[in-house]
């Protein structure tokens, strides 16, 4: 019994267009797929890899070390107490005389941020929409510019409804005009929308839209879900194409 393998368990849900990419990440860190459920637009999959023992020596060495440290520092912040009153008393007065530094003007920041990224403008947008789904450029775009807005030429990848709903659905997008047939690019995801939600533009205004239908997409850099490989996105404009 002491040498029984004992596992921890992880369950991830994924865009179905995505499954393949998904599971070869989560191999690659070590878990085994266990079972795979397949819904409409998501799959459920389930993974385990074998827990990793806990070094308790090293665990209890080092809190040994951390409380020699607190004492050695309370001792010495004891001895130099009486020297730092003084520093402070002489620091004080001197900032006293000084006068307060201008607060910068937040202009240029409030330009960036408001600024919309484009293929046309910003070569790291242009290199994403020819990345792999799983591709880490997909975490360090949207950690870098969550809250932005963003625009490309696109199609609709898939389309199912969210839950239970029938007027309210989960929308993949992605670059260019492939629609189902789409292989390169970010997993872009609209979540729980409706077509009203979607704002959609220009002449020729459709009552509903669906999978292969083509768009010019503005929207605001959400999270990156690096689990299942989807990168959520919320819908400023759609402009039929």
């Amino acid at each position: 019994m002491a040498d029984e393998i004992k596992y921890e368990y992880k369950t991830v849900q994924t865009v179905r267009a995505t499954d393949g990419l998904v599971i070869s990440k989560m191999q690659k860190d070590g878990w085994e797929l266990v079972e795979q459920a397949q819904g409409m637009l998501r799959s459920t999959l389930n993974f385990r890899r074998p827990k990793k023992p806990q070094p308790w020596f090293l665990i209890g060495t080092a809190a040994a070390v951390l409380v020699i440290l607190t004492i050695v520092i309370g001792v010495a912040s004891a001895l130099s107490s009486g020297g730092e009153k003084k520093d402070e008393s002489d620091k004080s007065t001197a900032a006293a005389s000084k006068e307060p530094s201008a607060t910068p003007t937040p202009t240029a920041a409030k330009s960036a941020a408001t600024e919309v990224i484009t293929p046309q403008n910003n070569p790291e947008f242009a290199a994403l929409l020819k990345a792999d789904s799983c591709d880490d450029a997909n975490l360090d775009f949207a950690t870098r510019h969550e809250g932005q807005t963003v625009a490309f030429t696109g199609s609709i990848v898939n389309m199912a409804p969210h839950g239970d709903y029938d007027t309210r659905y989960d929308v993949l997008l992605g670059p260019g005009d492939k629609g189902p047939n789409t292989t390169v690019g970010p997993a872009f995801k609209y979540e729980n929308v409706n077509i009203l939600d979607l704002k959609l533009t220009g002449k020729k205004i459709p009552a509903t839209v669906g999978a292969g239908d083509k768009f010019r997409f503005v929207a605001e850099v959400g999270e990156f879900n690096a689990d299942q490989c989807v990168f959520v996105l919320d819908p400023v404009s759609t402009e039929v194409r």
